[in-house]
């Protein structure tokens, strides 16, 4: 799968919502936390799964098909970009880690002090 229920107690795979190929009987509603696991294995060549935490938001009402949701990021930790070979990277992915690194920034640097926030501005520079 690439998303599971996050729980308590250190019990990290709870559900009971999921996000994976597999019939999920359990719809996501607002206020879920769950865990968004995207992730690449080339056999002999390289992998990475990237997890972050996501809470289910409403986003927007229709009249014809009702409420829609999102979801919104939580975990807000940059992403080591050391490892990252750039020349792989489609210009779209480059662009998402770019977005993801600006958005954690804004939202983190008003509760940190002079050193922390230079410390995170250099971890979330463009690639």
């Amino acid at each position: 799968g690439t998303g599971h229920g996050i729980g308590h107690f250190l019990n990290v795979h709870e559900g009971p919502q999921s996000i994976r190929l597999e019939e999920n009987p359990t719809q996501l509603k607002p206020g879920m936390v769950t865990s968004n696991e995207p992730g690449i294995y080339r056999a002999g060549e390289y992998g990475i799964r990237i997890e972050n935490l996501i809470v289910t938001r409403e986003y927007q009402q229709t009249e014809e098909f009702g409420t829609f949701y999102n979801f919104e990021t939580i975990t807000l930790c940059p992403i080591d970009t050391k490892p990252i070979v750039k020349k792989l990277l489609t210009k779209k992915e480059t662009k998402w880690i770019n977005s993801y690194h600006k958005m954690v920034f804004d939202k983190l640097k008003k509760h940190l002090g002079k050193e922390e926030k230079e410390w995170l501005k250099n971890k979330t520079k463009s690639i």
